[in-house]
């Protein structure tokens, strides 16, 4: 079993930058992949970035390439994404994630956190 607790969400103005952070515990949570997914209200859930349980590898949606950087904690329990340049559409509920892969899919990803909110103000 993974447990999964997200922080660092709020509300910030267009342009401004926030730092997520996904807390990870369990017996095998360092094998773990993890990811970032945002849901807006009214849309589907839609991955943002994910990173290697090595932290070597990673992948982001094309919208977020270049504003947003996800990382890993040297004890890999831990993992952040970088939120910079933000834009009103942003706004949504994000998710972090753990699955065996890196994956792009919310079927890729077997435990999740309960969100944190971010606003972007424009």
């Amino acid at each position: 079993q993974v447990q999964l607790v997200e922080s660092g969400g709020g509300l910030v103005q267009a342009g401004g930058s926030l730092r997520l952070s996904c807390a990870a515990s369990g017996r095998t949570f360092t094998t773990y992949a993890l990811g970032w997914f945002r849901q807006a209200p009214g849309k589907e859930r839609e991955f943002v970035a994910a990173i290697s349980w090595s932290g070597l590898s990673t992948s982001y949606a094309d919208s977020m390439k270049g504003r947003f950087t996800i990382s890993r904690g040297n004890r890999k329990t831990t993992v952040y994404l970088q939120m910079n340049s933000l834009k009103p559409e942003d706004t949504a509920v994000y998710y972090c994630a753990a699955g065996p892969a890196v994956g792009v899919s919310v079927a890729d990803y077997n435990y999740w956190g309960q969100g944190t909110q971010v606003t972007v103000s424009s």
